[in-house]
């Protein structure tokens, strides 16, 4: 009982050494290309993970989802229900969901 303090403390010495490391970690490209519109800083990281110069395709291929996420139509659970083609996969779903969250799974 008395070492309890030390377990809860361990957590310390992980947590300064992400703090330590984290200034040096580049930025995801996806976040500075579509949140930050800064298309430089985008391919730098993109070259620094993948390793290569010309990364023209990553960007061009991040560009076209952002597109394509921005064109995409967003359906409401009732409307979702109605559609009779995926219908019974929703039901299947939450149903599946709602035995695995209720049967004590999670606990343990």
């Amino acid at each position: 009982e008395s070492r309890w303090p030390y377990l809860f403390g361990a957590i310390i010495v992980p947590s300064l050494i992400q703090v330590m490391i984290l200034p040096f970690l580049p930025e995801s490209p996806r976040y500075l290309l579509l949140e930050k519109h800064n298309t430089s800083k985008a391919e730098k990281a993109f070259q620094t993970f993948l390793g290569k110069s010309d990364v023209s395709n990553e960007v061009e291929e991040v560009l076209a989802e952002s597109r394509v996420q921005r064109n995409t139509k967003l359906v409401s659970i009732l409307q979702l229900l109605r559609t009779r083609a995926v219908r019974w996969q929703v039901i299947t779903v939450v149903v599946t969901m709602g035995c695995y969250q209720l049967c004590g799974l999670n606990a343990v």
